[in-house]
């Protein structure tokens, strides 16, 4: 792949952990006890972040439950796009009030998503009048109510807007929820042929694109991912690493070439795990994600032992 990774369509930051709930389905155990990482390791990963984002997805935990750390990585993202870039906000509600909305336009949040309009979250959706009201005090738009997530619809055109979505038995505890409190409770879609690879916030298209989906890079906390749940090696620590430098690294990998296919069950042929051995595999685990697990746990550490070691080879030559 020839591709400049310093342009990348939309990035999903999940910059901390910590939430004033803790859901049943969530996938990444957030709650008061959540994990966290420093501004400094903050401020890090925003200098390694690409020169060139169409949109970067602010997420958690609940990033209003570590509201100190959102204003501050908001000034610096100003201080270094100057508006060039699309401020998303992913929030459950439960925090937000019109003070509260205010410094978050003022400090260029453009989008807002409501990610809790369902049975499993706090408060039950019961909020959502309530926010729909706040919102329309400042004049954010709520006509793009769905879920930003084909090519046509992932920005929007509006000054401001805002929409809502929840978890459903179908989509949001679905193939990736097989992860943290989910996975431990039993909430999570137990269906092999369920491939969440394949969609926006899967590794689908996250080196190249789609013609239906954005490209889009994970960042859960530090660890650079090509989806949202995560793989159980993460591409690079957004800490260290310029994120355009490791995808430029991940994109010569044939493993990682069919993630972006969004074909994990073909992802170990170039190491001689045959899709026919992932495919059973995952009908025995109920899960591809499981499966993809079981691969990075079991056989890729392998990999990474040859790469390392040829390229020794090449150093010593």
């Amino acid at each position: 792949m020839t591709q400049d990774f310093n342009h990348i369509e939309s990035v999903y930051w999940v910059f901390t952990q910590l939430c004033n709930d803790e859901c049943d389905h969530c996938y990444n155990n957030s709650g008061p006890r959540g994990e966290r990482i420093s501004e400094e390791e903050c401020m890090a990963i925003i200098q390694n972040l690409p020169d060139h984002m169409d949109r970067l997805i602010l997420s958690g935990g609940e990033p209003l439950a570590d509201k100190k750390l959102l204003y501050q990585i908001l000034d610096r993202l100003q201080e270094r796009y100057q508006g060039r870039v699309q401020i998303m906000l992913q929030t459950n509600g439960d925090l937000l009030n019109e003070q509260i909305l205010d410094t978050l336009l003022e400090k260029g949040v453009t989008r807002f998503d409501i990610a809790s309009i369902d049975r499993y979250h706090k408060h039950a959706g019961s909020r959502l009048i309530e926010l729909a009201d706040i919102f329309a005090s400042r004049g954010v738009n709520g006509d793009d109510h769905d879920p930003l997530v084909s090519k046509e619809t992932y920005l929007t055109h509006h000054k401001a807007s805002w929409g809502y979505w929840g978890a459903t038995i179908d989509m949001w505890l679905g193939g990736n929820w097989a992860r943290g409190r989910a996975f431990q409770k039993g909430l999570w879609k137990q269906d092999p042929d369920h491939n969440f690879c394949a969609i926006l916030s899967g590794g689908k298209g996250f080196l190249t694109g789609a013609p239906d989906i954005p490209q889009e890079i994970s960042i859960q906390l530090w660890k650079i991912n090509p989806c949202c749940p995560g793989t159980k090696v993460p591409l690079g620590d957004a800490r260290t690493e310029k994120v355009s430098d490791v995808l430029q690294r991940v994109s010569k990998s044939e493993i990682w070439q069919k993630i972006n296919e969004g074909n994990p069950l073909a992802m170990g042929e170039s190491i001689g795990i045959t899709e026919a051995h992932a495919k059973a595999r995952t009908a025995e685990l109920k899960n591809i994600c499981l499966w993809c697990d079981e691969f990075f746990e079991k056989h890729y550490k392998g990999e990474q032992l040859k790469q390392a070691c040829h390229s020794c080879s090449i150093g010593e030559s």
